[in-house]
């Protein structure tokens, strides 16, 4: 019988999304009527030799057999590996050697046609089964193009408890048991309906992303509120999204020595072809460009690597040239990483103007340049090439563009289409942004990039004014740092140098400083294992703090800034070179428990372009306002695991005149930018309120009841909702004493969120999600009640049980405590065991419905679930009465099932079930379930004695099950 939540998302998740795909044109069929060869195989031959043949007319039966082999059979060291390769093939094609008409000749092979979608085959499957080595799985939905498994979704009832996370899991397991599914795979989606998201091969399931725009269509179009699954149906899996997707916007980049497949979010599919549409529609070349603002972190780099990605196969643009332009140094170094990094083909760094000159003189198509505006400091007479089919890229177009440089840019190349790109937005009386590139084309701003969980919100705190240099201080302050000077020297150092600069670097400020600075970062920050930047007004004030903090004996800290010829004694030993400043910012990107690196000092550099996710605090100690501020506080808005938000702590004053630093902004685009910790306050009272509330009207020191408030999955999911955001607020005050009138509601939450994870044996009420400073308080408060709920559940098996039980107290407790208890043997040893284990479920769940329905009361169910743990207690007799070892009774219970149902006799059952597991134990080899070809022959061996003892109704099944046992029972 289908439960509740099985039947939930069969009809309200998968079964919507098979009627929107046919809405689309795709064609539905289940996976137990497909025409497959054996459940081993992923690729749909029939559909993909069909596709073969009409892609490619002239295509004989020889060359026609290669590429199905070559398709079908993909050798490589890894999943990532094999999964690139595919890729390869799919979108640059295959070729082979074959005479058609003209000798033979080397002839391109497409497996999709990619400018033609409805020439290809959309096929979903429901519940595709796939039987390997490493185990069966069953996504379920498999979506096939021309037979090619591009696209695998896993659906979870909204009821379940974190149910895209879920989904995300099981994804992540059906790569680890059936790789070879995965070989072609281009898009992962785990959905609920109620959310949706999407991923790639290898993804953790916080680079899952939701999938907001259904671009080209609107979200009217889709009709009244539609869910988030129907609007990244729309999105993603249109047949013309969906081939646009797989060809243009998957980039695999090499990441700290491994390969990482990345798909585009939905603002970088969106600006890319409205920049193409843009391109094609224009009535004038002049017209074709235009202004991106994609706020920072929200990975413009890569958009820009899409956007030249499908510029490329743009046949109207006939291959053109693309010169990617930025204004610094390092900028340029980090764009053209990336570009290589991603497989981009021949990207070159101009290393000089000469080298500029060289690569773009006359240049007319295929050429992919990497510079910096600085490269166009010599006036051209004449155009170094009157190419149209020329783009120019330029990052971060609101700095530098308007000056010399960008008119000698414009001079050299007259003709080019010129696209800005930009992490901040235009300013409200900039008229020559728009005026030089054209309109905005797409906007993405900081808010939406939260609200999507593209980057961390960022907060503020002013610390330490009486030290602050803006506003009314600077007077003071410079009193009191040169007081001790004679008056014609203090003259002196007033009128010879910035006031702001000396003042904000003297020796004593930096002192009192930084030692705040240390403090805040060891309560704070260091806990939950993030780094920090320290951005200093000067190189001298970097190096000043960089040596405070080693003599107070600070974390590990660096100090990097540009180095010059002439620099005093105090500057040079504080010098790297350019490898040794790759490596220092290789190290601090590391977790502090693999490097030490905790802080960079900074002064200018690292303030844009800079992407280290695990820095969570910017201690900012320098006047930044406009762009700049914008760039440097999105230091910290990455994403990292734990990490909810990202920190300005402000020594300068930069904060107290927030709204003067960012004014030359509209409002609605700096919405969002920073919130004062302060404004967490409020939240913090309204998410205590949630969490509290689930025990209004209980008795706060009977642990009991307010575990037995807990007892409804869903009610758990939802407190644990409230306790996670709740904890969040907390871990960001603490330990400020504003969050003191909080303190003891959180242990008591804690403590009673744990007793519920012991009680009913839910893994998903553990402390991993919560910040380090919340969990510590938590965990020291249970052992100072020296209550056991830290502790792991007891197993229901042993001794010890019987003593929980006595602790619990009534009835109801007892029979609460012991419903768990089984329901979780039942869930972890699921595997051992199918046969006894499911019987064991249904006997439960009669039991359950025997009570709810009053046939029974609490005293008789705990009588009757004792004599169920009795019989759990009993199954090593009966196996051992039975005469089988614990291993071989498993095995036994599936025969006696499978074929006692058709007749077979005791005896015999008995007999196989001896001669099969010796089969398997002649098997076992070291590391056998790991080894393909051993696997192989034990199971030849097992259907060979299946067929002899004259079973052969459903032998590939029943071996298989005896299989999956013999993974569990006979590892070694």
């Amino acid at each position: 019988m289908m439960q509740t939540r099985d039947w939930t998302e069969k009809t309200e998740v998968e079964n919507r999304l098979i009627t929107q795909l046919k809405g689309l044109g795709y064609r539905h069929v289940k996976g137990s009527d497909l025409n497959r060869g054996t459940q081993r195989e992923v690729v749909l031959e029939d559909g993909l030799s069909a596709a073969l043949q009409r892609l490619n007319p002239w295509i004989d039966d020889n060359s026609l057999r290669k590429v199905l082999r070559q398709v079908t059979h993909i050798e490589a060291a890894s999943l990532m590996e094999a999964n690139l390769q595919f890729h390869e093939m799919l979108v640059s094609y295959l070729s082979v050697q074959q005479d058609i008409g003209r000798g033979k000749k080397s002839q391109t092979v497409k497996l999709i046609d990619f400018d033609r979608p409805e020439t290809n085959e959309f096929l979903v499957v429901d519940q595709f089964r796939v039987v390997d080595e490493g185990g069966t799985v069953k996504p379920d939905l498999t979506i096939f193009v021309n037979g090619l498994p591009l696209v695998v979704i896993e659906c979870k009832a909204s009821t379940t408890s974190t149910p895209v996370r879920e989904a995300v899991k099981q994804l992540r397991r059906y790569q680890r048991e059936s790789e070879r599914l995965f070989h072609y795979n281009q898009i992962l989606i785990a959905t609920c309906d109620q959310a949706a998201r999407a991923g790639t091969v290898g993804a953790q399931g916080r680079h899952y992303s939701e999938w907001k725009d259904p671009w080209p269509l609107t979200l009217p179009e889709l009709g009244v509120e539609p869910t988030p699954q129907e609007v990244l149906t729309a999105g993603m899996l249109r047949k013309e999204n969906l081939l646009d997707l797989v060809r243009n916007f998957i980039v695999f980049e090499a990441e700290s020595g491994r390969r990482v497949k990345k798909l585009a979010r939905y603002q970088q599919f969106r600006a890319v072809n409205k920049a193409l549409e843009r391109i094609r529609t224009a009535r004038d070349p002049r017209e074709r460009g235009g202004v991106v603002w994609h706020t920072q972190g929200s990975g413009k780099s890569l958009t820009m690597v899409y956007l030249s990605v499908k510029l490329r196969r743009e046949p109207s643009l006939h291959n053109p040239s693309i010169v990617v332009v930025t204004d610094r140094t390092d900028l340029d170094d980090q764009i053209s990483r990336t570009f290589l990094r991603c497989g981009f083909p021949n990207p070159v760094q101009a290393d000089s103007v000469a080298d500029l000159r060289q690569r773009l003189t006359g240049a007319t198509a295929g050429v992919t340049v990497m510079t910096t505006v600085q490269k166009f400091q010599e006036r051209e007479k004449e155009a170094l090439t009157e190419a149209e089919n020329l783009f120019v890229l330029v990052d971060e177009s609101h700095r530098t563009q308007y000056k010399e440089l960008a008119l000698n840019m414009r001079t050299a190349l007259p003709n080019a289409c010129y696209l800005g790109f930009t992490g901040t937005p235009i300013d409200k009386e900039d008229k020559s942004t728009v005026r030089t590139f054209g309109p905005y084309l797409d906007t993405y701003t900081i808010q939406q990039a939260v609200d999507d969980g593209a980057t961390v919100p960022i907060f503020y705190q002013g610390r330490m004014p009486q030290l602050q240099v803006m506003g009314n201080n600077l007077d003071k302050l410079f009193d009191r740092y040169f007081r001790d000077y004679p008056e014609e020297e203090r003259e002196r150092i007033r009128k010879q140098y910035a006031k702001e600069e000396v003042i904000t670097a003297a020796p004593q400020r930096v002192r009192e400083v930084a030692m705040d600075i240390l403090e805040h970062y060891e309560e704070h920050i260091r806990p939950n294992g993030f780094k920090a930047q320290i951005v200093a007004i000067s190189r001298e004030a970097a190096v000043r703090y960089k040596q405070t903090l080693d003599e107070l004996n600070g974390p590990e800290s660096a100090v990097i800034f540009s180095a010059g010829h002439n620099d005093d004694e105090f500057l040079k030993p504080y010098h790297l070179s350019k490898e040794e400043e790759r490596r220092v910012i290789e190290r601090f990107k590391k977790p502090l428990e693999e490097d030490s690196l905790a802080f960079l000092i900074v002064c200018d550099k690292l303030l844009t372009g800079f992407d280290a996710p695990i820095e969570q605090v910017m201690y900012l100690d320098k006047p930044i306002r406009e762009h700049n501020l914008l760039q440097a506080i999105a230091r910290v808005n990455r994403r990292y695991e734990y990490k909810h938000y990202g920190l300005i702590i402000d020594y300068f004053g930069v904060s107290g005149f927030l709204h003067e630093a960012l004014s030359i902004f509209r409002e609605e685009d700096v919405k969002g930018a920073m919130h004062s910790v302060d404004s967490e306050l409020p939240r913090l009272q309204t998410r205590h309120r949630a969490a509290m509330r689930f025990f209004d009207g209980v008795d706060a020191s009977n642990l009991n009841a307010c575990v037995k408030v807990l007892e409804s999955e869903d009610i758990r999911l939802e407190f644990d909702l409230a306790f996670q955001r709740f904890s969040r607020s907390m871990d960001m005050v603490m330990p400020d004493p504003k969050a003191r009138p909080y303190v003891e509601d959180l242990k008591f939450l804690g403590k009673v969120r744990q007793a519920a994870k012991t009680r009913y044996r839910d893994p998903g009420l553990d402390l991993s999600d919560c910040g380090e400073k919340v969990k510590r308080l938590i965990t020291d408060h249970l052992q100072t009640l020296n209550i056991e709920v830290l502790h792991d559940p007891v197993d229901i098996l042993s001794s010890k049980f019987e003593e929980r039980l006595e602790r619990a107290g009534s009835d109801e407790a007892k029979a609460s405590e012991m419903e768990h208890a089984i329901r979780h043997e039942i869930r972890v040893k699921m595997d051992e065991n199918p046969v006894y284990y499911t019987s064991l479920k249904e006997k439960l769940e009669n039991l359950i419905a025997a009570r709810r329905e009053l046939r029974m009361d609490d005293k008789e169910l705990v009588l009757e679930m004792q004599r169920v743990i009795d019989g759990m207690r009993g199954q090593a007799r009966e196996a051992e009465r039975k005469g089988f070892t614990r291993q071989q009774y498993p095995f036994y219970q599936l025969l006696v099932k499978v074929l006692g149902e058709e007749g077979w006799g005791e005896e015999r059952i008995r007999e196989m079930t001896g001669d099969l597991t010796a089969i398997i134990q002649e098997h076992v080899v070291p590391e056998w379930t790991e080894k393909v070809d051993a696997q192989r022959e034990m199971r030849r061996e097992i259907k060979h004695y299946l067929r002899d003892a004259d079973y052969r109704d459903h032998l590939d099944e029943l071996a298989l099950k005896l299989m999956d046992l013999a993974r569990i029972h006979y590892r070694q």
